[in-house]
């Protein structure tokens, strides 16, 4: 995972030490917690003007986390002012450029709360004229439905600010920014993620400011209510937003299967797309079944069924539309046998140091914090803050354990009167051991705990994969007629639909034209017939 770069320049916002060492920490979480993450168009940032970036929130923690580690430059992110109260928490969010934000139920005084809130968005359009970068959650909470929430005037209320202030004062003019924030699962640990940075919102012209005061109100919020609008059809074209999880995960398998067709038919070597790649093959999905639903309904509704029987049967035998695709004609013996042998490869060398590092460094505290969900979920705990509870016990139970194994192996090793340290001493190889220095012994190893564990991560995932492979190849051997008949199925759904998108005009096709400011990407597919 290669980080985007900070600016050259950013206004008058100094990025400090203490920013990028939370920062750095950040990535190091989100680096661990996602096993593929990627950053896509990023050629849409701005180079001048300050940025408010919006995106919805469905994963609790995880999603501020992100896109602190993703965005370039110092990010301020709004926080409930009740954090701030807190000791430690309170110092740490405001060094990483948190503002507090007051809202009406977590305050006695109603009115003093409005007061308090509307300087605080006052000082955050001030900033963001003079070059400052700010994260929004419009939908004002976290949650787990496939939509996007109704979004909140925030946003849109600090942008007017921040751009009259810059008109005023003769600055670069502010950016608004969609974020799209897409996870196979942010809830488990080691799933796949993507940031997909959207274009600039095209704002209308903001009001001119006059003397009535009344009138100056009205036509601030007339224009907050439309760029507020706008924002809520941004996040859910960014978002690839569906009524229901159910759709959204049909649009994501119906476009595994296009992928595996087109590779088929051009005779490619039939890979995984990384997941960057499947968001963008998702947009297309999308924008074409929605044109499809809106337009001609009679023409997709069949096919729709005879794919959702077609994952359901995959679903059934815990198999993927990859799984079928990649069958080869004639399973082989020598097909088999490669398999094997790569899984044994990578189990050889988990048998080694590494792996039993990793199990005494990090399976107790993994554990524990397993045991911790458990009790969690039991009591009701929101699914949408599962990963932000893993997350925060996880940074308070690893190094804890870490240091205690760290003191307790140094000891083992080192005290005079250890079995460990007597054994050793019989050989003379082994007695350099002894004579390391405790202090170095113990950093070593407070350093080699978490190595190993990532070390152990990676050897992990490729065993697992050789598994799955391995589980392939002898599936197609035991049933090759059934496995037959689903590839069958599967290439006549596969090029069913490649028919269809290649009688529109998509996203990423060479004469597709963007959406303007607030409009959803299936208002401007058209047909090429």
């Amino acid at each position: 995972m290669s980080w985007l770069k900070d600016p050259e320049s950013q206004g008058n916002q100094r990025i400090g030490l203490t920013y990028r060492i939370l920062r750095r920490f950040t990535r190091s979480l989100m680096s661990v917690w996602f096993r593929e993450l990627d950053i896509v168009d990023n050629e849409n940032m701005p180079h001048e003007g300050g940025v408010i970036f919006v995106s919805w929130h469905p994963s609790g923690l995880i999603d501020p986390m992100l896109l602190h580690a993703s965005l370039p430059g110092k990010l301020s992110i709004l926080a409930k002012h009740t954090l701030f109260e807190m000791p430690l928490l309170g110092r740490l969010i405001r060094a990483g450029g948190a503002l507090p934000i007051y809202r009406a139920k977590d305050s006695d005084n109603l009115e003093l709360s409005k007061q308090k809130n509307a300087e605080m968005l006052e000082n955050a359009g001030m900033e963001i004229s003079n070059g400052g970068r700010l994260l929004l959650f419009p939908e004002g909470k976290t949650h787990t439905e496939a939509n996007v929430n109704r979004a909140k005037t925030g946003a849109a209320r600090i942008m007017l600010t921040a751009l009259r202030n810059a008109q005023i004062n003769e600055l670069p003019k502010p950016n608004l920014i969609p974020v799209g924030l897409h996870y196979s699962n942010s809830q488990k640990f080691r799933e796949r993620g993507a940031v997909i940075l959207e274009r600039p919102m095209n704002l209308p012209e903001i009001p001119p400011v006059v003397e009535d005061e009344n009138r100056q109100k009205e036509t601030d919020y007339e224009w907050v209510q439309n760029v507020t609008k706008s924002i809520e059809s941004e996040l859910k074209r960014a978002s690839l937003s569906k009524t229901t999880w159910e759709e959204r995960r049909l649009i994501w398998q119906a476009r595994s299967v296009v992928h595996a067709e087109r590779a088929i038919q051009s005779g490619e070597k039939i890979q995984r797309p990384s997941y960057a790649e499947s968001v963008i093959g998702a947009r297309r999905m999308r924008a074409g079944w929605e044109f499809y639903n809106e337009n001609n309904p009679d023409k997709i509704s069949p096919l729709v069924e005879k794919s959702k029987d077609h994952f359901a049967e995959l679903e059934s035998i815990e198999a993927t539309p990859y799984d079928v695709a990649a069958k080869p004609e004639k399973p082989s013996f020598f097909g088999y046998l490669g398999a094997l042998i790569s899984w044994l490869w990578v189990a050889a060398w988990m048998l080694g140091l590494v792996t039993w590092s990793a199990i005494l460094g990090n399976v107790p505290p993994y554990q524990a914090n397993y045991l911790t969900m458990w009790q969690l979920k039991k009591r009701g705990v929101s699914d949408s803050i599962h990963g932000t509870l893993k997350i925060g016990t996880a940074v308070i139970m690893f190094p804890i354990w870490w240091i205690f194994v760290s003191l307790s192996v140094t000891v083992i090793f080192l005290a005079t009167d250890s079995p460990v340290y007597i054994l050793l001493n019989k050989h003379w190889l082994l007695a350099y051991f002894t004579q390391i220095n405790p202090i170095i012994m113990f950093f070593v190893l407070l350093i080699w705990w978490p190595t190993s564990g990532k070390l152990h991560m990676k050897l992990y995932s490729r065993l697992v994969r050789n598994w799955r492979n391995l589980k392939r190849w002898k599936n197609w051997r035991k049933n090759q007629f059934y496995w037959d008949k689903l590839q069958k199925n599967q290439r006549e759904i596969g090029g069913l639909l490649i028919d269809l998108g290649d009688g529109l005009v998509l996203p990423g096709d060479e004469d597709w034209q963007e959406p303007t400011t607030g409009s959803d990407d299936f208002a401007y597919v058209k047909s090429r017939v």
